[in-house]
């Protein structure tokens, strides 16, 4: 491990990364105007709570804001150390989390185990909304398996989720990671919504998969076209 990395892996210097990234996050989110679609969105998710909430890696930082209602939200997040920081920014913000990670070859949540999986399907059961990413980490804006058998066996909605503010970064990296900046117009869209069958079968789950994918960049396509447009 080198100098940096055993720097950042100390526990002071992720909360202080951790909390200063929240702060900033916040700051952005109050400075921005955002047009929310569909507008009536909260009230259809208070008829049908809770939710499975499906974001793609790199579109994620504002994440913590689509809580216009205070809603218990918690979200599926990673423990390897870059996890960590994120997980002390969400919970600066509100959002509580659920530690474990996805797997390219389909599996869910071999890196923090099946004990993630349950615990995300106990707390949809006590009423909380789970958010995720419905891609796994180097496979940027292909759904994964993981995320269509939580619906399955949860019976909860899959909403596919964006927030794109007009001023940002793009980082040149695998997700291609959007920083979003603060005095901007946004916009919050929330694509069709996806219901998985409890007894769906393979070509089934298949199917519900291509669909989260596809409702996903869809939403992702309307929310930059409102702050673009």
């Amino acid at each position: 491990m080198t100098s940096i990395k055993r720097f950042g892996a100390k526990p002071g210097v992720q909360r202080f990364l951790g909390r200063t990234i929240a702060l900033y996050l916040k700051f952005v989110d109050r400075t921005t105007r955002y047009t929310i679609e569909p507008a009536d969105i909260y009230d259809r998710v208070d008829r049908d709570s809770p939710a499975i909430i499906a974001m793609w890696h790199g579109e994620h930082f504002m994440m913590p804001f689509v809580n216009r209602r205070n809603y218990v939200i918690k979200a599926l997040i990673s423990r390897h150390r870059d996890g960590e920081i994120n997980a002390i920014a969400a919970e600066a913000m509100g959002i509580g989390t659920v530690r474990g990670s996805g797997d390219h070859s389909g599996r869910y949540l071999e890196k923090g185990g099946v004990g993630a999986f349950r615990a995300m399907l106990d707390e949809l059961e006590l009423g909380t909304h789970i958010a995720l990413t419905a891609d796994v980490p180097k496979v940027a804006k292909r759904a994964g398996m993981g995320i269509v058998k939580l619906a399955s066996r949860s019976g909860r909605p899959i909403i596919p989720a964006v927030i794109a503010t007009h001023r940002r970064i793009t980082f040149d990296n695998w997700d291609k990671s959007k920083l979003n900046l603060p005095f901007s117009k946004g916009a919050m869209v929330a694509g069709e919504w996806v219901h998985v069958p409890a007894d769906a079968d393979d070509e089934t789950l298949e199917r519900c998969r291509r669909q989260v994918e596809d409702n996903l960049n869809a939403a992702m396509k309307r929310a930059y076209e409102i702050v673009d447009g």
